[in-house]
């Protein structure tokens, strides 16, 4: 038999799918490849499909720094201990488990006076780098107005995740298949020919970047539970935890019938 290879290259089909309760971005291929062995059914139709759901993060992680300066390096670790023990004892006060309170940065540093072109030694400077992990949103607005008053000095970053990841990601990596299957059936009908059974399947670049996950079983309840109107709790102490996207991206080969 003769064999002939089609190539459809550059194709875009741009195509606005909706979901119920949630929004969808859809990245189209730049490339789908569509190939057919003579007059048998033997020919197949390879797509690369990405999905994109929005959803609310229920969690967050702050960054607070303990900032101290002294003339001598023990009276300076001295007020920085002070500052760090105040801040730990207000978030434990505040309901956050020690195991969610870590020292991830910590330094001590001389202060030198460089003003008479010479070094000259004027004190030391301290700084303690504290993460809380496991903050309900609703919680977020309170820690960072009340933690500089209870010992930080500075607030490095906040950084939102949602416990509600992994549904999110199932669902996108169901409207990437489906998105792949609807513009596999356009291609088999222009050629001519049927769509049939997927061939094979590939999942890839899942980041898992926002993805929440505590061993806490209480906690976890308490952030599904409360997912729903942390938006709303959340702008209310002038925080806006905004949308999270969780992308999908497959490729996926599907059998062309006659």
């Amino acid at each position: 038999m003769k064999k002939r290879t089609l190539v459809a290259a550059g194709l875009s089909m741009m195509m606005a799918l909706s979901l119920a309760g949630c929004s969808t971005t859809v990245s189209v291929p730049d490339t789908v490849k569509v190939e057919n062995v003579g007059d048998s059914s033997d020919g197949k139709i390879t797509m690369d499909s990405s999905e994109t759901v929005k959803i609310v993060p229920d969690m967050a992680k702050i960054v607070f720094a303990v900032r101290s300066e002294a003339t001598k390096a023990d009276e300076c670790q001295q007020k920085n201990t002070e500052s760090l023990n105040s801040l730990t004892e207000y978030l434990k006060g505040q309901g956050i488990d020690e195991k969610s309170i870590t020292t991830s940065g910590y330094y001590l540093n001389p202060r030198y006076d460089w003003s008479s072109n010479t070094r000259k030694l004027i004190g030391y400077e301290m700084q303690t780098e504290v993460t809380v992990s496991d903050v309900a949103v609703d919680q977020v607005g309170t820690l960072l107005s009340n933690g500089v008053v209870n010992g930080a000095n500075e607030i490095n970053s906040v950084s939102y995740y949602s416990s509600g990841y992994d549904d999110a990601y199932a669902e996108a990596l169901k409207k990437a298949v489906e998105l792949a299957r609807t513009k596999a059936e356009a291609l088999a009908e222009a050629s001519g020919r049927t769509l049939g059974y997927v061939v094979s399947i590939e999942e890839y670049s899942d980041s898992q970047y926002g993805r929440y996950v505590d061993g806490g079983v209480n906690l976890r309840k308490e952030s599904v539970s409360m997912a729903a109107g942390a938006e709303e709790a959340a702008a209310d102490m002038n925080v806006m935890p905004g949308e999270m996207e969780v992308s999908a991206n497959i490729k996926i080969v599907f059998s062309m019938g006659e």
